[in-house]
């Protein structure tokens, strides 16, 4: 197949600027309901479009065409951002006022963002992958847990928080980008594994080898032990807890928690129940050898990790949230160093796991002998 599909998908992409200008531009636009029918017209057009368009070299993979209608969204959410903080106007009002206002506040204007621009690469790459025949599938992990994780936060954020009051029929539109993940991962966890070619003795030597000969496991062990650690103080103070640390971190440290809109909260809640377990599960991987679930686990959770931290930081210093919520100057350096650790920490693990899988490999024999008896 060649790349005329991928091109095709590109050039859509892009031509969510001049159709945002359009219908922004259109009389009548003014309504809930005619924002959400013109959101779903949109979303069924690309559809069509895009078959049309990829002609005789039409992709295999059913995939490419969620990538590429996800792609032009992703273009539409960085309109979206830039008009928020006042970069550009007249794309995204009618949208922002009848379709989704929620995105108007900083936890929103930052998701945007983050779809964009890193989710936007994402897409970008994984549509190259299938007109090219490449294996996508880390890539296609690390956005699941990437988008998972903002959409987990952004519904639930919205439904319980002071935005619940000002939801739209437009908010529907995001059951595509709840269905549509769960199929993608289901068949993307199904494609077959692209591994660095190693013999079973290298692999034999690599899981005999002690942890104390093993540095950098050691040192994202240390890392694991202080996100647990993290993630249970701001659980703790997501939950009203009433000790004296937990007041003083609130107010003192990250006073973010106590904003209305319920995004850091939920953000927090959301780190507890599904983070704190797989952390646990984490170290015993970089204990027990065998564990080929680390492979997989540890990049949708490095997607998760560094999507939840991108908008909580900058949300937590975005001028569009309250002074009195945005972190203390006195606190910002500590602030900043304790997130920064817990992102790139969640990044360096699955880049261990991904470029010196064999500790983590199962049912390897441990010796050529034993290969051959296995062969024979």
């Amino acid at each position: 197949m060649g790349p005329g599909a991928g091109i095709a998908a590109f050039l859509l992409s892009l031509s969510a600027v001049p159709v945002s200008h359009l219908i922004n531009s259109l009389p009548g636009v003014d309504s809930p309901e005619v924002v959400f029918a013109a959101g779903a017209a949109v979303l069924l057009g690309l559809f069509l479009v895009l078959y049309l368009l990829a002609g005789g070299s039409r992709p295999k993979d059913p995939l490419f065409y969620v990538f590429a209608v996800f792609s032009f969204t992703s273009v539409i959410d960085l309109v979206i951002s830039l008009e928020q903080d006042g970069y550009i106007k007249g794309f995204m009002t009618f949208y922002m006022k009848e379709g989704e206002p929620y995105l108007r506040s900083a936890y929103g204007i930052l998701i945007c963002y983050w779809d964009g621009t890193v989710h936007y690469v994402l897409y970008l790459t994984m549509i190259g992958a299938i007109t090219l025949g490449w294996n996508y599938r880390s890539v296609g992990l690390y956005w699941l847990g990437s988008l998972m994780m903002s959409l987990i936060t952004l519904l639930l954020g919205t439904s319980v928080g002071k935005f619940g009051s000002e939801i739209r029929p437009a908010f529907l539109l995001n059951i595509p980008y709840v269905l549509l993940p769960i199929w993608a991962g289901k068949k993307i966890v199904g494609s077959p594994r692209s591994l660095p070619s190693a013999s079973a003795d290298q692999v034999a030597k690599e899981q005999t080898r002690w942890l104390y000969r093993r540095p950098l496991d050691v040192c994202l062990m240390v890392y694991l032990a202080f996100a647990i650690m993290y993630t249970l103080l701001r659980g703790f103070v997501a939950l009203d807890c009433s000790l004296d640390f937990c007041d003083t971190y609130k107010y003192d440290q990250e006073p973010y928690l106590l904003d209305p809109v319920m995004y850091p909260r939920i953000q927090m809640l959301v780190n507890m129940f599904y983070l704190l377990p797989f952390f646990g599960l984490a170290l015993y991987g970089l204990i027990v050898p065998g564990c080929a679930w680390m492979l997989d686990i540890t990049l949708v959770f490095a997607g998760a990790i560094a999507q939840a931290q991108f908008a909580h930081v900058g949300a937590s210093l975005h001028p569009r949230t309250s002074f009195t919520y945005r972190v203390p100057n006195n606190a910002l350096s500590d602030f900043l160093y304790a997130n920064t650790i817990f992102a790139i920490g969640a990044q360096l693990l699955a880049l261990r796991c991904a470029i010196c899988p064999g500790f983590f490999l199962k049912g390897v024999p441990r010796n050529s002998q034993e290969m051959e008896k296995k062969v024979n």
